[in-house]
């Protein structure tokens, strides 16, 4: 009898040991070792298995990079803007797309809506559920008012039957909802394991690749936000997108964290309405939801997501502390470069805040990860410290030095551009990014210094 051979992989990291201990070597986490199965010599999932049940085609042969034919494999869309936006173009027949999101997010509404209208495309299509019955999955695409007669469903938890059932109907794309409650018959686990969501994406993943299938899996999230499941999991797919958004807001976000495909900070935006997620042409628009009176600390930057300019509302409330150690909280910003900013602020601004709690807070759940914000903040946080409004039609944008300078960002003919698209007439944006020729309607000044900015207010 073939030995079974076993491993211990961490859940944060995915470093694999040879047997249990407490700390992880190489993340040094504590308490993340997961017993896995490796399978024996007669695992189903090697590549001759693939061949044997008719997956595979003839032996691979080497070839060189120039010969090879990039035009066999064309991209097609998704029939949803946003979705091939953050995709990089449209789906790659034989990638694996994860997606992964909150409860109540809208993952599976998402995928039946893609399946659904590619199927009635021409395109053969295979949606398989294993936490809701079929008839559940039917009262959400007759609600949601989709086309559903080609679409065809299973309801199925073992990958071994589900593989096989995508054999016989040849589907050009699979969706697997979700990959935390399937199970294959080689794994003494429970679904959900480690070792059964390693196994069973292991074995979808090889079936796509093999047949040129687009394989779409759904994901849990941990209660941080994470995907739940090996940190392996990541690395096996080709693209890997969240869609972010809960119950207190109609707008979802979904945002790339992966793409081997295309770029990888792409963001989509949807509504979610009663015909399911709609998309959001200009996301601009709802971000800039403004209060119609003047407020002090509430200012107007430009970001850059991906390969478009994007508009949102930065707020800022500066109070004075009664703790001997003020309070500095920022959402949709980094904490430690609020900290930063505040030194910069003071050594070469001279506002002194060392005794007050200063709160920012980035408008419409929009998580900012670029240093462009950094101007911005700066003049938020000086807007409300001083208790004096700016103007509205007013745009911001730039990255802060630790010795006051203001650097350039890329992409700042395409940020005034869109400020002036939405009726925006004044600018203070780093001297390197003016434009050299005028843009009509909109005043732009140059700063180098963070003084220069702060008397241009």
């Amino acid at each position: 009898m073939a030995k079974t051979k076993l491993a211990f992989v961490c859940t944060d990291c995915g470093a694999e040991h040879g047997q249990w201990q407490g700390q992880c070597a190489s993340c040094k986490a504590w308490n993340t070792l997961s017993q896995i199965n490796l399978g024996t010599s007669n695992s189903p999932t090697t590549r001759a298995d693939f061949r044997k049940q008719g997956y595979a085609g003839d032996q691979s042969n080497v070839q060189k990079l120039s010969d090879l034919d990039l035009e066999a494999l064309p991209r097609f869309s998704s029939s949803i803007g946003e979705l091939d936006r953050v995709l990089g173009g449209g789906l790659v027949p034989g990638s694996v797309v994860l997606i992964g999101g909150n409860p109540g997010a809208g993952k599976s509404t998402l995928l039946l809506q893609i399946m659904c209208l590619l199927a009635s495309s021409g395109r053969p299509s295979l949606y398989v559920t294993g936490e809701e019955s079929l008839q559940q999955v039917g009262m959400r695409a007759k609600r949601l008012e989709l086309p559903m007669e080609n679409l065809k469903m299973l309801a199925e938890t073992n990958v071994e039957q589900i593989c096989n059932a995508a054999q016989q109907n040849r589907p050009e794309l699979l969706v697997v909802d979700s990959i935390q409650v399937m199970h294959s018959a080689d794994v003494a686990s429970a679904p959900g394991s480690v070792s059964q969501v390693r196994e069973c994406a292991a074995y979808l993943i090889q079936y796509a690749k093999q047949t040129n299938t687009v394989l779409f899996l759904v994901g849990h999230v941990t209660k941080e936000g994470n995907l739940a499941g090996p940190k392996v999991l990541e690395h096996m797919i080709d693209c890997f997108i969240m869609l972010e958004g809960g119950n207190d807001t109609k707008y979802r976000i979904l945002r790339g964290q992966k793409n081997r495909f295309g770029a990888v900070n792409e963001l989509g935006v949807f509504a979610m309405t009663e015909q399911g997620l709609k998309e959001v042409k200009n996301p601009s628009a709802i971000f800039l939801a403004r209060t119609e009176e003047d407020t002090p600390g509430s200012i107007v930057m430009v970001l850059w997501e991906g390969t478009r300019p994007l508009l949102v509302e930065i707020q800022a409330l500066v109070d004075s502390s009664q703790l001997g150690n003020p309070r500095r909280v920022a959402v949709g910003l980094e904490q430690n470069r609020l900290a930063m900013l505040l030194a910069v602020l003071h050594r070469h601004g001279g506002l002194y805040m060392a005794d007050q709690d200063v709160f920012v807070n980035v408008v419409g759940g929009v998580k900012v990860t670029e240093t462009s914000a950094d101007l911005a903040l700066l003049l938020a946080i000086v807007s409300s410290f001083k208790d004096r409004s700016l103007p509205k039609d007013l745009v911001v944008f730039g990255e802060v030095g630790l010795a006051g300078e203001i650097r350039p960002v890329p992409g700042g003919q395409e940020r005034l551009q869109e400020a002036a698209k939405h009726g925006f007439t004044r600018a203070i944006i780093p001297k390197a990014n003016a434009p050299k020729r005028k843009i009509n309607g909109l005043e732009v000044v140059g700063v180098t210094k963070i003084d220069q900015a702060l008397d241009a207010l």
